[in-house]
Parts: structure tokens; sequence; C-alpha cells
């Protein structure tokens, strides 16, 4: 999102099931941070698990993610003004859309633009956030 909350990009992918759900968060962290790179410059990135931000902000607290950890840290990095913040799941809808949506595919999905293509299965109206 811009300054004004305006959607900028948006993407989704279907990752298999990881070790647990925190893995999953950390996985699909990584997948965005990687494609913003290549896509976007954006600094800024958003999450409904608050878990995922004390870990991000505090690394050594959970050396059993070591590991998948160290991956974020590289790509901070790359990103001069990096930063995290907590977006409820309300105010996050079209986001929790679109990873219900992927988890559903039985073929790999990889998507990445500034709207939901066509092809995706709509939102409720009430999602559609214009």
């Amino acid at each position: 999102m811009d300054s004004g909350g305006n959607i900028q990009l948006m993407g989704t992918r279907n990752i298999t099931r990881r070790e647990s759900a925190l893995h999953s968060e950390l996985e699909a962290l990584r997948w965005a941070m990687e494609n913003m790179l290549q896509h976007s410059t954006c600094q800024s990135f958003g999450t409904d698990c608050k878990d995922l931000i004390a870990m991000i902000k505090e690394p050594h607290v959970c050396p059993s993610f070591a590991t998948e950890l160290e991956r974020i840290e590289t790509l901070q990095i790359c990103f001069p003004d990096f930063s995290i913040t907590h977006v409820p799941r309300a105010r996050n809808q079209i986001s929790d859309f679109l990873a219900k949506t992927a988890r559903s595919f039985h073929r790999e999905l990889f998507f990445i633009g500034c709207s939901i293509p066509v092809w995706l299965p709509r939102p409720p109206l009430a999602l559609v956030i214009e």
C-alpha cells in the first residue's frame, strides 16, 4: 500500500505446508520480500501475525527458527527503510482472501500484480476495496 492506504501491489503463492503456521508465515514473508526487490520499491510490510513481528524484532529468542530468520535478516539489508507492522485481519481482507484462495488451488499458483486477475475467483463483494 502507499502512504494513503491504496493498494499498489498484491500477490499470492501456494507453498507446501510447513512444520507450523509460523514457519509458513516466515516463508510467505521471505517470498514477498524477494519479490518486492524485483517488482517494487516497497519498504514496509504488514502481517496479521504478531508472533512473526516479535520474531523478526528479536530473532535470538527463537532459535528453532534460526535458518528462516537468517534469510529474513539477509533480505532486510536490501531494504534501507525496512519495517513490518501488524495489520489486523479485519483491515487486511484482500490479503486474507488471496491466501485462502491460493491454499485451495491444486496446482502451482504464483501471482503478483496491482489487481486480482480475472482467472482467480472473485472475493465476496464486502471485500472489494477500490
